[in-house]
């Protein structure tokens, strides 16, 4: 698992119908010290994230698990919320 930022919605008045009811947020890719890691990217929602939230997600094939009853068409999926980072 990775973290991130969320940084804004998506909002998408036609996508693929595998998507319907799923949020789609921007995403920064972060380290430990919340410094950006590379590019943004969109990842579906799968915990009810809000804009500036600190996040973790996964990437790949482990992007369609949270989604048990579909597979989605997605390489990025917020899986949790994250509380307060130690360093």
């Amino acid at each position: 698992m990775k973290l991130g930022k969320v940084l804004g919605k998506v909002w998408a008045t036609v996508k693929d119908p595998k998507l319907e009811g799923v949020k789609l947020y921007i995403m920064q890719p972060i380290d430990e010290y919340e410094k950006p890691m590379g590019k943004a990217l969109i990842a579906v929602d799968a915990v009810s994230s809000r804009e500036g939230d600190i996040v973790y997600w996964v990437g790949g094939a482990e992007a369609t698990l949270p989604f048990k009853d579909r597979q989605i068409p997605s390489d990025a999926s917020i899986v949790g919320l994250v509380d307060r980072i130690d360093t």
